[in-house]
């Protein structure tokens, strides 16, 4: 549906969520409906709750066999790079970036609307299937972040049962099961062991204190690699480089971090969020010098932003990761093999 593609890009250029979540309500309440055509010719679009003058307007010219302008200028801007938000726009690639791209099979960090991303599990599985994604892993937070919705123990397992069942309808294509995990002020992980273990893929990151001393950060984020559970340090900075929200790097010992996520086959996330751009090129060039693995992730919270991998892909490219040592250009089975071997 016309309404679905412009929600995407709008996602994918970082437009305002009021703007993406109008069009992406509209597309849901229209979908259930089989009168639209008597609708339209009635002018009683706007008539429905959740539609509005700009929804309704692309809706006829659907209706009526055309593009909807305003999707067009949305995809010519998609194809020129230029957009109107403060972030810079998604690279082409060509190259080794164009190659790492093409060999990724999935995104190994994402969020759904069970936590703070703004769209279903299903949507989100459905979109990363059409990008071409083997897998998804789902990635929503941990009970401490209860600014994100972060999932208690009940509601994980509860959300288990429903990617289980998800999964019986989309195969081959797989949503495997993982966490964004926050990594606390003593190194500890935010959910219990039990949970933890029986998951595909753990996401661990520093979400709190992020100005904490370098040799105290430096001993939490040691005491989190060492953890068994844990497979990929997320966006080990923490910085913000663009929006209102900048922020500067956490300081740690990042030859000590990236000695021990080679010692303990941890992965470093290349976070591909325009926001993040996390770690900064320098220390990205330090890991790949230590020997690390790598998850190249969008770290999506909507459908859009599942297309954010460019971002990664041209840095991780820059700064020659090698692609044998990105997991996620592994397949499902060689991914958990990979995981599993820590668990």
């Amino acid at each position: 549906m016309d309404l679905r593609r412009i929600a995407f890009l709008l996602e994918r250029a970082h437009s305002s969520t009021y703007r993406v979540r109008a069009f992406r309500t509209a597309a849901n309440v229209l979908a259930a409906r089989d009168d639209l055509e008597v609708l339209a010719k009635g002018r009683g679009l706007t008539k429905i709750k959740g539609v509005g003058d700009t929804t309704a307007r692309c809706v006829l010219q659907s209706l009526a066999g055309e593009e909807p302008a305003y999707l067009r200028e949305l995809e010519v801007e998609a194809e020129s790079g230029v957009t109107e938000s403060s972030v810079p726009a998604i690279p082409s690639l060509d190259g080794p970036a164009a190659a790492l791209r093409a060999a990724l099979r999935g995104d190994c960090h994402t969020h759904s609307d069970w936590s703070d991303g703004g769209s279903p599990i299903e949507e989100m599985a459905l979109t990363a299937r059409d990008l071409g994604h083997e897998y998804l892993v789902l990635t929503d937070h941990s009970p401490r972040l209860t600014v994100a919705n972060g999932l208690s123990a009940e509601r994980l397992r509860r959300q288990l049962e429903v990617v289980a069942e998800i999964n019986t309808r989309l195969a081959p294509f797989t949503i495997l099961t993982g966490i964004e995990v926050d990594i606390l002020d003593d190194g500890a992980l935010d959910q219990s062991e039990d949970l933890l273990a029986s998951l595909d893929l753990v996401v661990a990151s520093v979400h709190s204190k992020l100005r904490m001393p370098a040799a105290e950060m430096t001993e939490r984020m040691l005491t989190a690699v060492a953890n068994p559970h844990v497979d990929v340090l997320g966006h080990c900075t923490g910085r913000m480089v663009t929006g209102n929200r900048k922020r500067p790097e956490s300081e740690f010992d990042a030859d000590a971090v990236f000695e021990a996520c080679a010692e303990y086959g941890v992965a470093v996330e290349v976070n591909s969020r325009p926001e993040r751009l996390d770690p900064p090129k320098r220390l990205l060039r330090a890991a790949v010098a230590a020997g690390c693995h790598f998850s190249l992730d969008t770290d999506a919270h909507a459908p859009g932003q599942l297309d954010w991998l460019p971002y990664g892909c041209a840095r991780a490219a820059d700064c020659d990761v090698p692609s044998d040592r990105v997991i996620n250009t592994r397949t499902a089975a060689q991914l958990l093999a990979h995981t599993h071997r820590h668990h």
